[in-house]
């Protein structure tokens, strides 16, 4: 349900009384980031790539370099839109033996909060713990998001997701191949 409203509209100081527009702005990136879990928990990888647009990039620095910047620092993940659409293909294919059968999961999503409007992007943040079962074992990935996102025809999008892991290491996780 997208909301009628355009931004940018300001959020109020700490401290202030929220606005009704901050609290709609707000619900709907709750909402955004809610389904977002959702679509991944269900495994459904094609309708993850709706929630993103064209231009998306999609961050996942190392464990021991959180503030890494992609463009000069190695990290986990670093995919535009077209490497997150062969991410996906990979996922749902039987090469991607470490997801194949794919894993299940669930995602907790809390502590959101927009953080910015800037013209017609939204930043906010979130707090994020993903518990991955398959073959008997369970593995907890806790960290947090940092996002970006916009209004694509009415519907608000996510334009950057950065997701830093709060692991030390990811020694007794093997590797990342779940979409975090």
């Amino acid at each position: 349900m997208a909301s009628e409203l355009t931004p940018p509209f300001p959020l109020p100081p700490v401290g202030q009384p929220a606005t009704v527009e901050s609290m709609l702005l707000q619900h709907e990136v709750e909402q955004l980031l809610y389904q977002e879990a959702r679509i991944l928990d269900d495994w459904n990888l094609d309708a993850w790539l709706t929630l993103y647009t064209t231009d998306a990039r999609y961050v996942v620095p190392t464990t021991d370099l959180p503030d890494a910047n992609p463009d000069t620092d190695l990290v986990f993940i670093d995919d535009d839109y077209q490497r997150m659409t062969g991410r996906v293909g990979r996922l749902k294919s039987r090469h991607a033996h470490r997801e194949y059968p794919w894993s299940r999961t669930r995602r907790l999503i809390s502590n959101v909060m927009v953080t910015e409007v800037d013209g017609d992007e939204i930043g906010a943040t979130a707090s994020v713990a993903v518990w991955r079962f398959r073959a008997g074992e369970s593995a907890p990935y806790v960290g947090r998001y940092d996002v970006r996102m916009r209004r694509v025809d009415g519907q608000l999008k996510l334009c950057y997701k950065r997701a830093m892991l709060d692991q030390e290491a990811l020694s007794d996780h093997g590797a990342l191949s779940i979409i975090f």
